[in-house]
Parts: structure tokens; sequence; C-alpha cells
């Protein structure tokens, strides 16, 4: 059964947005806030030609596999009596063997399908890139534990929406846990259901419940951890993923909603070792209780510390180790999939520069890209794997962009 998407005030004005650029001629994003999306002109849709994702840089083939949970701790009365909070989790990892592996679409089919019509651009779903991760493929064992980072999705968007910095991660030696939120994503389960964003005030859909599922995901990290399988199903793991994690060493991050869901989650819980926001608003509800003691990095774009007070406010109850960065021409997608696919897209429908800016903003794609990949690795590296090196400790050349706040 597929739900229906709830529309907000500010999905109102994304959708204003794309009419309004559909009247220009432009292909804009209906998330152009919340997530990554295609337009076209549904009369004149060009031949299907699959988008790509930047290769990781990382030393290792990546491998993937999904998870299907249930919080039986959490009822959801949305779904009625006797069922509970209901996830889909993707696992990233680095892989060995993997030439006898498919690689993983950068969404089921079933919910891309549902993300591009629900837009009113189904026609364009054969365009779904494929990642790097290797499905099923056998875990790369070194001896070591591998560390762990769990993913937070932005409002109204999907696990897969930052596969550049999950894979990126992955193939730099961690496992990475990405986190399909029910009631506000776009997500298929292994019965063939797809979700959507579900039209209903009363859907857990805040920052907290966001976090509260984060909570619930590092249960699940702990029981793969100890070697147990925590799919409802038991359904088969690759080789060698149980027993490979460190429960020891978890990191958290997130994209807007989801950076402020992994605030909310670092604050809470201590088996977070260190938390990344993406240009995350903080707008946390209840308000923020206690400081944080533990490493927190904020990668700002458009919720600043200087224009929005909630992000101020959050800075100010770090006490511990952090750093906040912007970007100069960055917007709120720049640290996502969009920057590396929408450049593919503007060419396929002859956009104009000024149309593709209006997307991503006036940073650089390829740099953004690099961005992206560059910087989640060093804070988690110094931060979960004691590996210091220079790139946050001031602007680098090789990064002009980047400038770090005060």
């Amino acid at each position: 059964m597929t739900t229906k998407p709830f529309i907000s005030r500010k999905d109102m004005t994304r959708r204003r947005m794309l009419g309004a650029a559909l009247a220009a001629g432009a292909a804009v994003p209906l998330a152009a806030v919340a997530g990554p999306a295609w337009a076209d002109s549904a009369a004149a849709a060009p031949a299907p030609t699959r988008l790509v994702l930047p290769l990781p840089t990382g030393p290792h083939p990546v491998g993937t596999a999904q998870l299907h949970l249930v919080d039986r701790t959490r009822p959801d009365d949305i779904a009625g009596p006797g069922h509970f909070r209901e996830l889909m989790a993707t696992v990233w990892y680095p892989a060995r063997d993997v030439e006898r592996y498919p690689v993983a679409s950068w969404m089921p089919a079933g919910a891309l399908q549902a993300f591009l019509t629900d837009a009113g651009f189904s026609a364009l779903a054969p365009l779904g890139p494929l990642t790097a991760g290797h499905v099923g493929a056998p875990v790369r064992r070194s001896g070591r534990l591998l560390p762990v980072v769990v993913f937070s999705h932005g409002a109204h968007s999907h696990q897969g929406d930052h596969t550049v910095i999950v894979q990126e991660l992955a193939s730099h030696g961690y496992a990475v846990v990405t986190v399909a939120h029910q009631y506000d994503t776009y997500t298929e389960f292994p019965d063939g259901r797809v979700a959507v964003p579900l039209r209903d005030r009363q859907a857990p859909t805040l920052p907290g419940d966001f976090a509260a599922d984060l909570r619930f995901v590092l249960d699940c990290v702990e029981q793969l951890a100890a070697g147990c399988n925590p799919d409802v199903a038991r359904r088969k793991l690759p080789a060698g993923l149980l027993g490979s994690l460190d429960p020891r060493r978890i990191g958290a991050f997130g994209w807007s909603k989801g950076g402020t869901a992994t605030a909310c989650a670092t604050l809470a819980d201590e088996r977070i070792r260190a938390g990344l926001s993406l240009d995350g608003p903080m707008q946390m509800n209840p308000p923020l209780a206690g400081d944080l003691d533990r490493p927190f990095m904020m990668m700002s774009a458009v919720f600043t510390r200087a224009t929005y007070p909630e992000a101020a406010a959050f800075w100010s109850h770090l006490r511990g180790w952090r750093l906040n960065i912007q970007a100069q021409g960055a917007v709120h997608v720049s640290y996502g999939d969009n920057e590396a696919l929408f450049p593919q897209v503007a060419k396929l429908f002859g956009w104009s520069g000024q149309q593709l800016q209006d997307v991503i903003g006036t940073l650089d794609p390829d740099q953004a890209v690099k961005i992206q990949q560059a910087y989640p690795l060093a804070f988690f590296d110094e931060h979960l794997r004691h590996r210091r090196g220079h790139l946050l400790d001031g602007p680098s050349p090789a990064f002009p962009a980047v400038t770090f706040l005060p």
C-alpha cells in the first residue's frame, strides 16, 4: 500500500518554485530544499541516459546490504493496533571479491518511481543512477573491526540522497548505515510495499522521531557486532558482516532535518562519539537542553549561525571539539548527490548556466563533490580512528571555496 505525501507550507513553496521554473523553460527539482528529484517536459523527455555518480576514492570496493527493521518498543499509531515503528536501513561496507555481485541502484525501483511520480515526471525513472555498492558482496576483513557511521536524510527525501558521501566512507574502511525514516521518505519494503511521505500532521516525523530511529539503529548495530541478525525475516547477510562492526567507534551525520536529528541523537546517546550536520537548521522541539562535550562539526550553507538563531544556539552548547565550515556559493543541496547529478540533467535538457545555478548554487560542482568526499572523511578519521590530518586545521589551497567560521 502506498501512502500519500504530506504537503507542508515549505512544500507548497517548492511546488511554486517548480511551476515558475517550468514556465520559464527550466527543469527544477521538486525537493530543491528537501532532496533530489528530476524534472522535464513530459511531452519531450530525452532518450533514457543513465545518470552517473562519481566513484569513491578509497582503496576498497564497496558492498551493500538492506535490513528490514522493526522497533517493538515504539507502537505505530498511524499503522494501527499491533503495529510498531518499521524502518528500512542499508549497510555499506568495504568489500572483497565484488565481481560476482550486481551493483545497487541509487533508489529501489518502486521508490524511485513514486518519487518521480509525485513530482509529475515519472518518465524519467530510467535515468536513475547506479551506485558503487555491490549487493551482498562479502565484507573485507582486515583483522580490525569497522568503525560505524549512521546517516539520517532530510525531510521528504530518501536514504540514498547522500550516496557520494556514504560510499566514500565505505571505500575508506567504514561501515555506514543509512536509515529510511518511515512517513517522511520514499522507500520500498521487502514485500513490495512502497511508502512515500504521509499526509498526516500526527505522523512521527519530527527531528526527535528521526533521532529515535537513529538510536534504535544503534541497537541494531550492536546486534550485528554481537553476531546477531536484526533483520525481521532474518534474511541472509553478506559473508563476514556479523561480528565485523565496532560498537565503540560510532559516528553520525545527517542532512537538513537529518542534521538536526543527528544533533538530537548525539546529545541523547553517548554511543555516538562524533556528529556531523550538513546544513541542519537545528530547530529542535523541545528546545535544546544541556551541553555536548563530544566532537561536532557543522557544514553550513543556508542555515548559518549568522542568519538562524537556532543554529547559533546549538553552537553555543558545544563544549568539546567543534568546527563550523561553509563553502562559498553553496546552497542547501550542495553537500549531497545533487551536485553530481544535476549538471548531467542540465546537459540532457539544455539548461542555461543560470538555470543550473538556480538549483545547485554557484559553487563549482566538481569542487562540491570533492568537498563532500574529503571533509566528512577527515572528520570521522580524526574522531573515530584518531588519524589526525591537516584538512580540518584551517583553509586549504585544495578547497579554496571552504571558509572556516569562527
